[in-house]
């Protein structure tokens, strides 16, 4: 990752690994039902968590946890009863990112990005703020994968299946690995040295324009 870190844009910025767990109703789009974030900063030649976030989050009255949603990600309705509703959680976690520059990391982010979006008046920041794909990462890196889910990348990097798979928290934390792998073989093969050119192969653009910027204070 060294190629990276040398790159002031790079090294200046906070990555922010986030994951949602969700409802899908039919005919309408995915509903959170669980959030968790990771806060890194490029240190030397790694990436250093320098916070962490996650919280369930109550799903609207009519949209009910199924059988198939707590055998695959063991959240019962019982255990959202009592969670804040999804635009409160945001803005906490909102209320938090008081140092940028950031970039949103997730795997197939489009589905985080989304979900951003619909709650952007209560997470004005995460909302600004551009997201890295790993999914478009690992195609960049690893050509011709059979699979590019995060099973499969956990598989190609001989990444334990971490317990409570499914569950916002351990997904981020092997995420996140699978990042540090992907930056590192991509600065290996020449595949990026610069902040922009991992915009250029994997980044999407936020829907909102950015809010005023934060005052300067510490992240987390």
């Amino acid at each position: 990752m060294d190629a990276l870190v040398n790159d002031p844009r790079f090294a200046a910025t906070t990555f922010l690994v986030i994951d949602f767990e969700g409802l899908t109703p039919a005919g309408r789009p995915a509903e959170p039902i669980e959030v968790a974030a990771l806060a890194l900063r490029p240190e030397d030649d790694q990436l250093v968590e320098v916070g962490r976030f996650e919280e369930l989050i109550r799903p609207p009255a009519d949209v009910p946890v199924t059988a198939r949603d707590v055998q695959l990600k063991g959240i019962t309705q019982q255990m959202l009863s009592t969670a804040r509703p999804a635009g409160e959680v945001l803005a906490r976690l909102d209320a938090r990112l008081t140092a940028p520059p950031y970039r949103l990391v997730a795997h197939h982010a489009s589905t985080e990005a989304g979900i951003i979006c619909r709650q952007a008046e209560h997470c004005p920041v995460l909302a600004a703020t551009p997201l890295l794909d790993t999914l478009r990462l690992a195609k960049a890196v690893v050509p011709g994968l059979g699979s590019y889910g995060l099973d499969g990348l956990l598989g190609y990097y001989g990444i334990p299946q971490p317990a409570g798979r499914h569950r916002a928290m351990p997904d981020v934390e092997v995420t996140t690995q699978v990042l540090a792998r992907l930056l590192n073989d991509g600065c290996a093969h020449g595949r990026w040295s610069t902040l922009l050119e991992l915009d250029a192969v994997a980044g999407l653009q936020p829907n909102r324009r950015p809010a005023p910027e934060a005052e300067q204070r510490a992240l987390f």
